[in-house]
């Protein structure tokens, strides 16, 4: 897309929720002209992605389909006294896999990587080099901004992907170990069977800071010798947080900047409180952008503000849950949790997929209010 050109859709940032709109448009609408500009090399974002299949219908899928990923009919849990094998199907992919997919849909002209952008504007990016790029509109698919609007937990993530010496023997993910030490917050252990013998594994820490635990590193390890997991090769390692929201001022978080500029992902607010992930999210939010005849940058702003918006208020149980976490002490967080996963398989994935039914929902409001 040429400097100064007057059609088309811009997005800023390329993870999640950008490349699955880039995605959506290029595959639905090649008639849109399309830039998607990434400050780093690939695409992709910073870490391992799931979600249920009972979050998305069939509209909402189609932007996923390009990338190759791994699905599984169900997932464990584990607290002290409880183990429970769930059925409930997942999916879930790596950032090198969505990046492959990028590269595979998108032309050459309609991306750039290694490019910052420095400031979005409802038609325009501009960008470090001091270049501006024009089009009809502009999305921003950047990370987090100014979160001060909001009260928060956070999901901080110190995750490995490894091959082991042998194979592993999970046929699905651990979603939750929760038999692990506890520290500041409420801490514990996933892992994600990729192969036979490859793991994503995390740590993870649920309090009101965005830090991890300084010993993550230390109890990963521990963590995979008691299970007898030998690591023959770490491939990656990331360190990551997430937002969980609670409460606050969504309306003066869209006004943050004063620019009625369009916002997808992080940026937007568009994420899980329950869990902090943001996959489903924008997976529905590019499905929802390859529907449009209006690319303009207001008509983007309102589409997905009034989105974004909508899901703050329906998200209010979520939201609920985080509220229980953040009114009691860091000591008795895991018994919050431990009631939640002791419900009926539909109320937990009601909590985690977003989705709980009426009764569901009567549970878990019992649930997160009843005495640890």
């Amino acid at each position: 897309m040429a400097r100064g050109r007057r059609d088309g859709v811009l997005i800023a940032g390329g993870g999640v929720a950008g490349c699955l709109a880039a995605l959506a448009l290029a595959r639905r609408r090649p008639d849109v002209p399309l830039l998607i500009v990434e400050e780093k090399d690939r695409f992709g974002g910073d870490g391992f992605q799931y979600l249920f299949d009972t979050e998305l219908d069939g509209k909402a899928r189609a932007p996923l389909a390009p990338i190759a990923g791994k699905s599984w009919p169900g997932f464990y849990v584990a607290f002290p006294g409880t183990n429970r094998k769930l059925k409930a199907r997942l999916a879930g992919f790596e950032p090198d896999a969505l990046h492959r997919a990028m590269v595979a849909t998108l032309k050459p002209d309609q991306y750039r990587l290694g490019t910052r952008v420095v400031a979005v504007r409802e038609d325009a990016l501009e960008l470090e080099d001091g270049e501006t790029v024009r089009a009809v509109g502009a999305i921003d698919a950047r990370g987090p901004a100014n979160l001060s609007m909001l009260e928060l937990l956070y999901e901080t993530r110190v995750e490995r992907l490894i091959r082991l010496t042998a194979p592993h023997g999970l046929d699905r993910p651990l979603l939750v170990d929760a038999n692990v030490e506890q520290i500041v917050g409420f801490s514990f252990i996933q892992a994600f069977p990729v192969s036979e013998d490859r793991l994503l594994v995390a740590k993870v820490l649920v309090a009101e800071r965005a830090a991890p635990d300084e010993g993550a590193e230390a109890r990963l390890d521990s963590y995979l010798a008691l299970r007898g997991w030998r690591t023959a090769e770490v491939e990656a390692r990331r360190r990551r947080s997430r937002p969980m929201p609670i409460d606050g001022d969504f309306n003066a978080f869209w006004r943050i900047g004063g620019a009625r500029v369009a916002r997808i992902g992080l940026r937007g607010g568009f994420v899980q409180p329950a869990s902090g992930r943001t996959v489903a999210d924008a997976a529905r939010n590019a499905a929802l952008l390859a529907e449009q005849e209006d690319f303009g940058g207001a008509a983007l702003h309102d589409l997905f503000e009034g989105e974004a918006k909508r899901l703050w208020k329906q998200r209010e149980l979520e939201r609920g849950i985080n509220a229980a976490l953040a009114g009691t002490t860091p000591d008795r967080r895991r018994a919050v949790y431990d009631r939640l996963y002791r419900l009926d398989a539909g109320a937990i994935l009601g909590f985690l997929a977003g989705r709980p039914g009426l009764l569901d929902r009567r549970r878990i409001q019992q649930a997160i209010k009843s005495q640890a």
